[in-house]
């Protein structure tokens, strides 16, 4: 079959904009959750190992769920299709379980806030788990053309990174007693705000983004309670039968490596900006500590995506993931130089580099996997998005559980004591060499286990054609 034979049919933009409202309200959660959880250690003075338990155990639950509401998304029989409700719903428990979450008071006490918050953590992620596995599967179904699945993870990574531009403004909100008298009063406001507006953005996806009906699909798997112990044993046979895919376990282990080695250190990051280089004084860190997550964020907009979309093209997209991490490991490696106490706007030069790290890690992850889904298709006579977006995402999950562990444990190792207005030097000299070293460390193994990926744009064409085959279309 010749190569102009293949359909290269476009997705409508506004498809892509509604798909890519969701990943907006996908990605704005975690940033925000990431910037409130600071008010734990700095103001509402959860002990290291607490804050640690907080990060790990509600993404230990989160991750072992996302495997089955990937198998029960890809096997629903419904006149919607099988993912549109459960995003629906998924949008729902989110918004309300994420403004209850946050509603502590310090005078409840230490012990109190830690159960009511870890409590209301495991309902908030399984309203993740419920909106986001359909959700994701969703971005992978939406087109069967190489280049296209780019354009589609580019521009819904490019509105989704409009999160970390407007979370770090928080701290600003949050710190300014001019605002609200302390942190803890802020984040109980500020996230009835995220959570209600986040919740009507994940619906939009559920309402415009088109879908086939699948109720009288007679190859799904049955759902009832009578056969959830077969489709138990299936989640797992395919959970085995995923990873058996060499090109989509390269995958999941580098996006494993980079972007929880990102996370173990991410939340440093104020500590750093706010002891290191304006010796503990909140006030006189002022904004730098947003600058930084908002300015890498714009970067990441308006720099990386629009020249990983490029360069995806010209060279394919593992190359063009090997370039963009070597980037990012030259921005990490300036961060340690560019920390200069009395001249923080030094960090800021370092910034578009580091932001090649994340900013392209998804946009091209995503893209490879729904190719990764083709393949799946081919040999198992499957379509199994959902299935692929939960050990994904699960991959991704388990491993931020983990590297909110490590945070506490890093915290409590270097000497980092929340308690207290100053800290030693070697406590910050610590989270400053992790801050660095371990997204090097990371990137470089991630870079290494994919330098011999090769489902590269030929393959993807020749799995399609034979796919089109297969099922009589042509």
């Amino acid at each position: 079959m010749s190569k102009n034979s293949i359909s290269t049919e476009k997705i409508p933009m506004g498809q892509k904009i509604a798909f890519g409202l969701g990943m907006l309200a996908n990605q704005m959660f975690p940033a925000a959750l990431g910037i409130f959880m600071v008010v734990l250690v700095e103001d509402l003075k959860f002990p290291a190992w607490m804050w640690g338990m907080l990060f790990f155990l509600p993404r230990i639950f989160d991750a072992f769920i996302d495997p089955i509401m990937g198998f029960i998304t890809d096997n629903t029989r419904s006149a919607w299709g099988r993912r549109r409700q459960y995003v629906f719903i998924g949008a729902i428990i989110m918004g309300i379980s994420f403004v209850v979450m946050w509603q502590l008071h310090r005078e409840n006490g230490i012990d109190y806030n830690f159960w009511y918050f870890l409590l209301w953590s495991f309902i908030f992620y399984i309203g993740l788990s419920v909106f986001s596995v359909p959700y994701v599967a969703m971005g992978y179904e939406m087109s069967d053309d190489f280049h296209e699945r780019t354009s589609i993870m580019a521009i819904s990574q490019w509105i989704g990174q409009w999160a970390w531009v407007i979370a770090p403004w928080f701290w600003v909100v949050m710190y300014d007693p001019k605002w609200f008298p302390n942190a803890d009063t802020a984040t109980r406001t500020l996230a009835v705000w995220v959570g209600i507006s986040c919740m009507i953005l994940a619906m939009i996806p559920a309402i415009f983004i088109k879908s086939k009906s699948t109720k009288n699909e007679e190859s799904f798997s049955p759902l009832t309670l009578n056969s959830i112990g077969g489709s138990l044993k299936e989640i797992f046979e395919s959970f085995k039968e995923a990873f058996i895919n060499k090109p989509f376990r390269k995958l999941c282990i580098a996006t494993f490596l980079i972007f929880n080695a990102f996370n173990t250190v991410a939340s440093f990051t104020f500590f750093i900006v706010v002891y290191y280089l304006f010796n503990g004084s909140t006030a006189k860190a002022g904004i730098w500590p947003t600058l930084f997550g908002c300015l890498g964020a714009l970067a990441t907009t308006f720099i990386v995506i629009p020249i990983v979309s490029v360069i995806s093209k010209r060279m394919g997209k593992r190359d063009a993931f090997l370039v963009c991490q070597g980037i990012s490991v030259f921005g990490y490696i300036l961060l340690w130089f560019l920390f200069v106490p009395g001249k923080p706007y030094m960090f800021i030069f370092a910034l578009p580099f580091f932001s090649f790290g994340i900013g392209s890690l998804f946009t091209l992850m995503m893209s490879m996997t729904a190719d990764v889904c083709d393949m799946d298709e081919l040999t198992s006579g499957k379509r199994r998005e959902g299935i692929f977006g939960a050990i994904y995402w699960w991959m991704v999950k388990f491993g931020f559980a983990i590297a909110g562990l490590l945070t506490g444990v890093i915290m409590s190792t270097v000497g980092f004591d929340p308690s207290s207005p100053v800290q030693t030097d070697g406590a910050i000299t610590g989270l400053r060499l992790v801050f660095s070293g371990i997204p090097i460390l990371g990137t470089l193994i991630a870079m290494w286990v994919m330098r011999n990926y090769d489902l590269t744009e030929d393959k993807a064409r020749e799995i399609k054609e034979e796919l089109i085959s297969k099922r009589g279309t042509l």
